[in-house]
């Protein structure tokens, strides 16, 4: 049998015959006959199969007893015009290999099985239909990420893992330690977090932004994209322990600048779903989401609009809407509101800036009204926020008292402060919460089915 291997996906686009071709695969189904047995075949690459025609007595032999679905196979063959009218090539298989069997227990039947159920074979799910579209436009999505800043200029930076400074300062970091639990140091009745490894306390971050931020004051403009860590206690479908953030870092920009770097991105991301995405996006338009290709193409085409926190809070006040939770001045959007503003509002995306500084986080800079900072949510239909960036605070005074206002002891971010001492400059930033994004593009409605292997409270068993 030959060592060259085709895709599934090469086959069934194929422009001509092929002789003597070679497919590898897992086997989806198996419809035997009396002469004749037909195998649909999957190798990842595409959502669709290839129909393998093989002579029922080639399946008798010994080697392949444990063909049945799930099993692995390597084919060769004649890739020929199929009678079909559901497909336009099949392959009439010589020769059959059984790379790997499976016996009857094999969990993926050729059946529907609920997500909850494939969440609990995670190590299998990628292989049913959904998962694979999934991951594909995850795949997709990621090389889209970086294409659009690598267009631009942007220096694409590798933040740490594992920090001793909480970002958000929320307190929900996952502990990084090599102390025992059971008889760690103690000094003054509390733990000595100087004999650690890393003499401080350590945790997973929860954003790069900060580190960011250093590398804009060198480079201009720069963005990460990688794993971010919550260790809040939350089972909802949109919260996830584990989860992948892209934040781009920008100097000499304002809040006007980073509105337009963030419509620009997300355009470019819903455009190249579009156009590279086409057949995984019919799936979830067919399966999941009926619409959502025609809401994708809409907003593309369509308005990102702009209104002020003040003025969404007004609109809110005066829909006459019963909403669960109270709508006043200094409160936080919930979803319940954003969705009112995107859905029946403005019927598009739009842009809320400037929100009360005090639900805000301490690196945002203070506006001029001594109330608001130059803060901003995209908020999209169906979704709420997606994506939220804000100017940085420049000023060093300025930061220093917010800090201390927000509990955070400047000392502690000595390093953050000295870039407000060193050539400083106006910067912006935003982070794109890249699950966020992708249950927006395939109308997943929970974030532990557009992550290969979700964590979340209780649950890391893969």
């Amino acid at each position: 049998m030959s060592t060259s291997r085709s895709t599934v996906k090469e086959l069934l686009n194929s422009s001509k015959q092929q002789p003597q071709i070679r497919v590898c695969g897992w086997v989806r189904s198996v419809r035997r006959g009396k002469d004749i047995a037909f195998i649909a075949l999957n190798d990842g690459s595409c959502q669709g199969s290839l129909q393998i025609v093989v002579a029922a007595s080639l399946l008798e032999a010994p080697a392949l007893t444990a063909l049945g679905t799930g099993a692995c196979i390597a084919v060769q063959g004649n890739l020929v015009p199929s009678p079909a009218a559901e497909q336009s090539w099949e392959l009439q298989a010589d020769q059959l290999e059984l790379l790997g069997g499976v016996d009857a227990a094999y969990p993926l039947q050729k059946k529907r099985h609920s997500f909850e159920y494939l969440r609990s074979i995670a190590h299998l799910r990628p292989r049913a239909n959904t998962f694979g579209a999934v991951f594909r436009m995850r795949s997709a999505l990621a090389f889209a990420v970086h294409q659009f800043f690598q267009e631009r200029g942007f220096l694409y930076v590798h933040t740490p893992i594992i920090t001793t400074n909480d970002c958000e300062g929320a307190g929900e970091m996952f502990r990084v330690t090599t102390l025992n639990p059971a008889t760690p140091p103690m000094i003054d009745g509390r733990i000595d977090w100087a004999q650690d490894f890393f003499g401080n306390r350590a945790g997973l971050t929860v954003s790069g932004q900060l580190q960011g931020e250093l590398f804009a004051m060198a480079f201009a403009d720069i963005y990460t994209f990688g794993p971010t860590f919550r260790a809040e206690n939350s089972n909802t479908s949109r919260h996830a322990s584990e989860f992948w953030m892209i934040e781009p870092e920008m100097a000499f920009a304002d809040l006007e600048r980073n509105c337009e770097v963030a419509e620009a991105f997300f355009r470019y991301l819903v455009t190249y779903a579009l156009e590279h995405c086409r057949d995984d996006l019919a799936f979830f338009n067919e399966r999941i989401a009926p619409g959502l290709i025609d809401r994708l193409e809409q907003l593309v085409g369509g308005q990102f609009h702009r209104v002020s926190y003040s003025e969404a809070i007004r609109l809110l006040e005066q829909s006459g809407r019963a909403f669960e939770f109270p709508v006043a001045w200094g409160q936080d959007l919930q979803s319940e509101h954003e969705r009112y503003l995107t859905e029946e509002v403005f019927a598009g995306p739009i842009f809320v800036t400037d929100y009360p500084q005090q639900i805000k986080a301490f690196y945002m800079r203070r506006n001029d009204d001594n109330k608001t900072v130059a803060a901003m949510d995209l908020l999209v239909p169906r979704v709420g926020e997606i994506i939220g960036g804000s100017q940085r605070e420049e000023r060093l005074e300025v930061l220093e008292q917010r800090m201390i206002a927000h509990g955070i002891e400047p000392a502690s971010l000595d390093w953050y402060l000295d870039i407000r001492r060193w050539g400083s400059c106006p910067h912006a930033g935003f982070g794109l919460g890249f699950e966020r994004l992708l249950m927006y593009l395939t109308g997943m409605e929970n974030i532990r089915d557009v992550i290969p292997f979700p964590r979340t409270p209780g649950h890391a068993r893969f």
